[in-house]
């Protein structure tokens, strides 16, 4: 049975292997998917170029490279305009220090997780955002003292529990 993302379960199965464990050898990555290697590499190759994989990266203990500050900040915005949501939306994704920003709906128009090395530096960013003109209304800050868990969301369970 094909999703309704034209996904099938073998196709789920290379994703969350790739999800879970990264560049993969063709070799490794058949027997994970329990596939023969040419077409699980041809596979493979059809989803990167569909665009289901954004890309490759190593999860790296960054605790253990730099003590670095970590705040989750919510931020409301003055109006609601499309317009507006824009401008935020564009300037977030060019500032290094914002590692995750998701819009919401209901009180808050966004909730941001923001690294940066010290604290008077992220003030110095929340200084520069707040003068970008973005039309920030109010935003509050939370300071994280640990991460206990950071991880991408088990796809196959998602996929299972979305086709019932």
């Amino acid at each position: 049975m094909r999703e309704r993302q034209g996904l099938d379960p073998t196709d789920i199965r290379i994703l969350s292997a790739v999800q879970k464990h990264g560049q993969l050898s063709k070799t490794k990555l058949a027997e994970i998917v329990n596939l023969s290697a040419t077409p699980c590499w041809a596979r493979l190759t059809r989803l990167r170029t569909a665009g289901y994989i954004r890309g490759y990266h190593a999860d790296i203990a960054l605790e253990r490279v730099v003590d670095a500050t970590r705040v989750v900040v919510t931020v409301s915005l003055t109006h609601h305009r499309k317009a507006d949501f824009d401008r935020f939306e564009n300037y977030i994704k060019q500032v290094d220090e914002v590692i995750n920003c998701v819009a919401t709906g209901g009180g808050i128009d966004y909730v941001m997780t923001v690294v940066c090395p010290t604290l008077s530096s992220f003030q110095s960013l929340m200084d520069d955002l707040l003068s970008a003109d973005l039309a920030i209304d109010r935003y509050m800050t939370y300071f994280a003292t640990r991460l206990i868990k950071a991880e991408q969301p088990n796809l196959a369970k998602l996929v299972a529990h979305g086709s019932k």
